[in-house]
């Protein structure tokens, strides 16, 4: 776990120092904001890094991983958190990382769910596990960050278990059959 979270730091760090400008899926660039104080309460602005945010300042904040898993997060993702005076926390995704979609399979090892494809392990949260009610060994399509860079993967979906026998397999992408007419 400790060397999961350093990890998870050491890609944040990393992500902060080129936040001086960093391009978003619409081309722009992004460049945080100080935390300010508002009437309804304090804005910070950070990456996700698959588990958490992490603010400029280095100081990380708990993601709820239902949000994660509903919004589909990718690591990389530029977050606002607003805490609100009664302490809530409210998320609001404001510059969503280049991504791609790759399938995997949903495998349970060092207990931890981790999806296997592209020639790699991910780690996914056990709420996306849940939600999309997957099983090892089920055929996933997951987001992962364009630049590939991260431990992390977000589920998109089960594929159904038919999908197999159509022969989807997620290391080579599969050749269109030619039809002669």
């Amino acid at each position: 776990m400790i060397e999961s979270a350093e990890a998870a730091l050491k890609t944040a760090k990393r992500l902060l120092l080129e936040m001086g400008d960093v391009p978003s899926t619409g081309g722009s660039s992004m460049t945080f904001s100080e935390p300010a104080s508002t009437e309804e309460g304090k804005v910070i602005e950070g990456v996700f890094n698959g588990e958490r945010m992490i603010a400029p300042d280095g100081e990380s904040y708990p993601v709820p991983a239902n949000y994660a898993s509903k919004s589909k997060l990718v690591a990389g993702d530029h977050l606002k958190l607003t805490i609100l005076k009664d302490g809530r926390f409210v998320y609001k995704q404001i510059g969503p990382v280049p991504r791609k979609t790759i399938i995997g399979t949903l495998v349970h090892e060092d207990s931890q769910y981790k999806i296997l494809g592209n020639g790699k392990s991910y780690k996914v949260l056990l709420a996306s596990v849940t939600y999309y009610k997957a099983h090892v060994g089920d055929k996933v399509t997951v987001i992962i960050p364009d630049a590939d860079d991260s431990e992390w993967a977000t589920i998109e979906a089960v594929l159904p278990k038919n999908m197999t026998e159509l022969n989807v397999n997620d290391d080579e992408p599969e050749e269109e059959e030619k039809l002669d007419f």
